[in-house]
Formats: structure tokens, C-alpha cells, sequence
């Protein structure tokens, strides 16, 4: 991790060993240290500053089960602070998956369609070790099992059921927002 609290860590690209390895859990005795402070910091950080919905700590080479995250307000939606959750655990409530668009920052430049369930129960910890318990639904959800996945050494690709819809982004926003709308992006 790197030692200037200000600047972005190192988003590690596929093809990095780390993001196919199954993360460790954090240790019980890193909750509410400055350490596990400092590694939710720098994800959120540097999520933000590549412009990115979701960051775990497999992308930034530590092999690590927590990832932050943070919806921007759209429309009447205000969105949600960044959070950062530690050693997740999902439920399914809704099996029957939707597809949506999703990109990956350790697989820059690509989007495509993946199946996910629109809805999911999450528990885990804040870095404080306080319990988070909540429901995600839609967008959120897709972000939190995108990032829980991470977690597994599981891709976006891995997910996707056909390659076809695979673009990259700048013909993904010409041509599939130009004909889709807003709603595609997420």
C-alpha cells in the first residue's frame, strides 16, 4: 500500500494473479485499527479517483475480503455515501438474475452485459468492526455482488453468458447508449 495518504493505489489488470485467487478473510484483530482504516481509505480513494462505482482490495493487490463502493445520485435517487464493507457475506432474495452493463477498472476500456440478481441481502462489517446488515436492490445490488466477486477471483467476463455483447466503451456509448438511453449505463 502506498505510504502518501493522498495518492490513488495501483489498480492491478487482469492477468494479475491476485484477481483470480480467493481473498483471505481480515483478521478479527485488524477491526478499528489504523491499518484496516487506511487500506478502506485508500480503496475508497482511489475508486473515486479513476472514477469507478466499486473497488475491492484483490484489484489493488491485496488479497483482502473488503471492497468499497458508492452510487452517484441520479434523478430523484440521491445515491449513497461511499461505503466500505469488510469480510461480506450475500444472500440471494430474487434468484432470477436481470442482465445489465457492467465494466470492470482492473479490465479497462470494456462493457458487457451480465446476469446478476436484482436483489440481495448483505452483511458484513464496517472497518470499525460495527455490523452492517442491509438490503441492495437493482443498481446497488449489481455493484455489490460485481465487487463481491472480486473477493472469489471471479471477473465480470466470467459471468457474462454470451461474448457478443462484449464492446468497448467508446463504441458502447456511441452506439448502445445513443440507442438505449440512460438507462444502460450502470
Amino acid at each position: 500500500m502506498s505510504s502518501d495518504a493522498t495518492t490513488p493505489l495501483e489498480i492491478v489488470r487482469l492477468g494479475h494473479p491476485v484477481l483470480r485467487r480467493v481473498a483471505e478473510a481480515v483478521p478479527e484483530e485488524w477491526f478499528g485499527t489504523g491499518r484496516l482504516a487506511s487500506l478502506g481509505e485508500a480503496l475508497v480513494r482511489t475508486m473515486l479517483a479513476e472514477d469507478g462505482v466499486g473497488l475491492a482490495a484483490p484489484q489493488v493487490a491485496e488479497p483482502l475480503r473488503l471492497f468499497a463502493y458508492w452510487l452517484p445520485a441520479r434523478g430523484d435517487d440521491p445515491g449513497l455515501e461511499p461505503t466500505v464493507v469488510v469480510n461480506p457475506e450475500l444472500r440471494f432474495v430474487d434468484p432470477e438474475p436481470e442482465e445489465g452493463w457492467e465494466g470492470c477498472l482492473s479490465i479497462p476500456g470494456l462493457r458487457g452485459l451480465v446476469p446478476r440478481s436484482p436483489r440481495i441481502k448483505v452483511k458484513g462489517r464496517a472497518v470499525s468492526g460495527e455490523p452492517l446488515s442491509f438490503t441492495a436492490d437493482g443498481f446497488h445490488a449489481r455493484v455489490i455482488q460485481h465487487e463481491y466477486d472480486h473477493l472469489d477471483g471471479v471477473v465480470f467476463l466470467d459471468r457474462m453468458t454470451s461474448v457478443r455483447s462484449l464492446a468497448f466503451e467508446p463504441e458502447w456509448e456511441r452506439y448502445v447508449l445513443a440507442e438505449a438511453g440512460p438507462e444502460a449505463e450502470g
